[in-house]
């Protein structure tokens, strides 16, 4: 892909606000991506949600605030939705997409296959195009996505649950809401059983920036990069299912606002704010 990514891991306001963002600076990056920045054609796609139509409302208020004003809800509840020529001119014209949270497997299921996917792909190939994905719209972004798992019990073999992803990305896993929702020990399983993978947690208000094979850190939050390639050994094949999992020397990395990773590498490179050095 020559376009541009974005994955959000989510954002819920603690304090009761609707607002989808409690921080707006991921959001006004998004819109500075795109290729007419302000002036950009950006369509939301609440497909993943249970309550679209409100969803796409509070989305559309939210991306006022960052000064785009050219978006529109494109409501695609059904796979006829998706083949719709309506929606497949909106996408044709679209200079980004933006996907809400909701449920992954609900997204794949109505968007995979169809025309509107095909297009998304050849779209992507446009290095001024972007995607963004909050949540639900982050975690579908790559080849396999999580679709289960309980953070209590997901230190053990065989109680993460997979499925098929849009495949936007290439041999990385996204977890969304990491740090809230206690969900380090569900992406272990998955690096430990491929560790061709890097497993990626982001916390909430927290996003990656995916583009010419490297990823920069965006947000006020910290997002969790595990590396499986130098793991050592594990017990993976010798328990059975439900029995707890080992491993040695996993690589871990933690990256906050501003830093660069090279997916070529696979190296971090750490960078200082800019009032770090006062």
């Amino acid at each position: 892909m020559k376009g541009k990514i974005l994955v959000i891991g989510g954002a819920e306001d603690k304090n009761g606000n609707t607002d989808p963002f409690s921080d707006l600076s991921i959001l006004q990056r998004f819109v500075d991506e795109t290729k007419h920045k302000k002036r950009s054609r950006i369509e939301i796609i609440t497909s993943a949600s249970t309550i679209p139509e409100e969803m796409g409302k509070e989305y559309l208020k939210t991306f006022h605030k960052a000064g785009a004003d050219n978006c529109g809800v494109l409501m695609i509840r059904t796979r006829e939705d998706a083949e719709k020529p309506t929606s497949l001119r909106r996408l044709k014209e679209a200079d980004a997409i933006f996907v809400t949270g909701g449920t992954q497997l609900a997204l794949t299921s109505i968007l995979g296959g169809t025309e509107f996917y095909t297009m998304l792909l050849e779209k992507l190939k446009d290095p001024d195009f972007m995607y963004a994905g909050t949540s639900a719209g982050a975690a579908a972004a790559s080849n396999s996505m999580i679709i289960e798992g309980n953070s209590d019990d997901a230190a053990y073999k065989g109680e993460v649950q997979t499925a098929t992803g849009l495949g936007l990305v290439n041999n990385i896993i996204f977890d969304t809401h990491f740090i809230e929702r206690g969900r380090i020990a569900r992406l272990f399983e998955i690096v430990v059983s491929n560790p061709t993978i890097l497993g990626v947690g982001l916390e909430e208000n927290t996003a990656l920036l995916i583009h010419r094979d490297k990823m920069e850190a965006v947000g006020s939050g910290m997002a969790i990069l595990l590396d499986g390639r130098k793991i050592s050994g594990s017990n993976l094949l010798e328990v059975v299912d439900g029995a707890p999992l080992s491993f040695e020397n996993m690589t871990i990395h933690l990256m906050s606002e501003h830093d660069i990773f090279d997916l070529k590498e696979m190296r971090l490179k750490i960078i200082n704010p800019p009032d770090a050095e006062k």
